[in-house]
């Protein structure tokens, strides 16, 4: 039988179907079609809502039941983990590279996936997001190269995470863990996470009712944050500070 999907009307400001309508196999599709504008990315972020599709797909709108997310003051590194980051010379950095953050994500290999879904289309759409400082990048520098890195959007206080990557063993987790640190020194409660996976929960990663999500990011989607970059709010921290928790 073929599935029935709303289709989003031309309208980039025009309204997303209630996400208690959105499918549960595949779980959490939504609605098709519509655009990558700023305007309507924002709309979807707000709701709760984000695109995921592959190359020759039309634009899907996706919010599962349930959802991935972690606390800002909940990510965990494992202790054999955290004794490799005292030595670490690794220093992380905030919407310094955000392309190239950007760019890796969608062409670091992994494992059990072919292609990538991060399109042309979304890589255009997401530095017009950060070009209007509603995106932003974490990276994580060894020297001059980056080790690895993490970006997402920023709503209100609320941060929905979009992909991250490793080009060294770690990388990723340390970008992770740095957001993490200085979102919470914010006062940014949570970061969605999206879609459930085991390397997630083993950092610490909890599944929600997408209920309960919904109206836990409710009070920081309602707090003004003005958009803008992160390089100098965020500053610089280095691993080393990761293994002992020092701020």
């Amino acid at each position: 039988m073929a599935l029935r999907i709303p289709q989003l009307d031309p309208d980039p400001a025009s309204p997303f179907p209630p996400v208690e309508t959105a499918l549960r196999e595949p779980d959490g599709l939504l609605a098709m079609g519509g655009d990558l504008s700023v305007v309507r990315l924002l709309n979807a972020y707000r709701h709760g809502i984000f695109p995921w599709y592959s190359r020759g797909q039309p634009i899907l709108w996706w919010s599962p039941d349930p959802r991935t997310v972690f606390r800002s003051d909940g990510v965990r590194l494992s202790s054999r983990f955290r004794r490799t980051l005292n030595s670490s010379h690794w220093e992380i950095r905030a919407d310094t590279a955000f392309a190239a953050v950007l760019s890796a994500c969608a062409h670091t290999p992994r494992l059990g996936q072919r292609g990538t879904w991060i399109t042309d289309a979304m890589q255009s759409a997401y530095l017009e997001l950060h070009r209007h400082g509603h995106a932003h990048s974490v990276e994580v520098f060894d020297g001059e190269r980056l080790a690895g890195g993490i970006y997402g959007v920023a709503v209100g206080r609320m941060f929905f995470g979009e992909s991250m990557f490793s080009a060294q063993s770690g990388g990723s987790k340390v970008a992770l863990a740095a957001l993490a640190r200085r979102l919470h020194g914010w006062g940014w409660p949570l970061i969605d996470a999206q879609v459930e996976s085991p390397h997630l929960l083993s950092l610490g990663a909890e599944s929600w009712p997408r209920r309960e999500f919904i109206a836990r990011i409710a009070h920081g989607l309602a707090q003004t944050q003005a958009p803008g970059r992160w390089t100098d709010a965020f500053g610089q921290l280095r691993a080393s500070q990761l293994a002992c928790g020092a701020d």
